[in-house]
């Protein structure tokens, strides 16, 4: 499919990556949603909080929201994202994933980029206890590249009807390569500081899995990856988990309508994270590539951001 012409034009301040990116992270404000929590029990024994909102009128179409790395059901781009949603006829479901909900999670592991036993667990459970025919699914981030991950694994739930993803790192290995970058050290180290107070309290649970010295030698998201996230999810190391999660490989096998938005001043991204080929060679894989809006950035007028706008005038086309 030829890659689809993006018309995103944002106001002089918010041509700046970096200005899109932390406006959506700390600044931008959404009012006026009720969310309504639900636990899921796993199947492991384990738990993940879901964040329901409605439409006003009665659907048969649902929309699984899926945050980034250390995100949560009520971070600025999911509640936007699931208010403009229901304001266009659409229930929606936003996932915390485990340890994300405001309540350490059970067990050792938590979630990762390529968690997709997880997904497939929420997906279930949706299809068995409510009466939605269709059902698609936005992801963020990290979230991003578990959705493709997911829709590339296949086979996907018969009501599994198509996806959209914003700003996502389909190379974990080249976004942690720029994520290491000078450019990137406020967030990185933001990233790390809340992984690494999430691992001292996993040390309480488990005191004899992982060490106090062990956690204060990580220095960076690598470190914490090798240490921790390799380690408590079965893979032999952070490079190992890098290859074996990247959603890149995945994309030739996408058997419903996805989007991909990735902007081009995207400091968390390199070039392997732009699937040019994969979009030209699949006929159901979108690739939008604006010039401007960051990372999960994308400010827009009404406060609706270009990514929301774009995800349900996507989603409506494939009705």
């Amino acid at each position: 499919m030829p890659l689809v012409k993006s018309h995103y034009n944002p106001p002089l301040p918010f041509k700046s990556g970096h200005i899109s990116t932390i406006y959506s992270g700390l600044i931008r404000k959404v009012t006026d949603l009720n969310q309504q929590r639900e636990r899921l029990e796993l199947e492991d024994g384990d738990f993940i909080d879901l964040d329901w909102s409605f439409s006003a009128t009665p659907t048969n179409i649902v929309v699984i929201l899926l945050h980034g790395l250390e995100g949560h059901g009520q971070r600025p781009y999911i509640t936007g994202s699931a208010k403009h949603f229901n304001f266009n006829g659409l229930d929606s479901c936003a996932v915390n994933f485990r340890g994300c909900s405001g309540e350490t999670n059970r067990l050792f592991r938590s979630y990762h980029s390529g968690a997709t036993e997880d997904l497939k667990e929420v997906i279930q459970h949706i299809i068995s206890t409510r009466k939605y025919n269709r059902i698609y699914i936005k992801g963020f981030s990290l979230g991003g590249n578990l959705t493709l991950k997911y829709l590339g694994e296949g086979p996907v739930a018969s009501q599994i009807k198509g996806a959209v993803t914003v700003s996502v790192p389909c190379s974990l290995h080249d976004s942690l390569i720029q994520l290491l970058k000078l450019k990137n050290t406020l967030y990185a180290k933001r990233f790390k500081k809340h992984l690494v107070e999430k691992l001292y309290l996993k040390r309480q649970k488990f005191p004899e899995i992982i060490s106090i010295e062990e956690i204060n030698n990580i220095r960076n998201l690598k470190d914490f990856d090798d240490l921790y996230t390799s380690k408590a999810h079965g893979f032999k190391d952070a490079l190992d988990y890098y290859t074996q999660c990247s959603s890149l490989q995945f994309l030739p096998r996408i058997k419903v309508p996805t989007l991909i938005i990735n902007a081009r001043d995207d400091s968390f991204l390199g070039r392997d994270c732009y699937p040019i080929e994969e979009a030209k060679n699949n006929p159901l894989l979108f690739l939008d590539m604006p010039r401007h809006g960051g990372h999960v950035g994308f400010f827009g007028p009404q406060n609706i951001s270009y990514s929301e706008k774009i995800g349900i005038k996507f989603i409506k086309e494939f009705f």
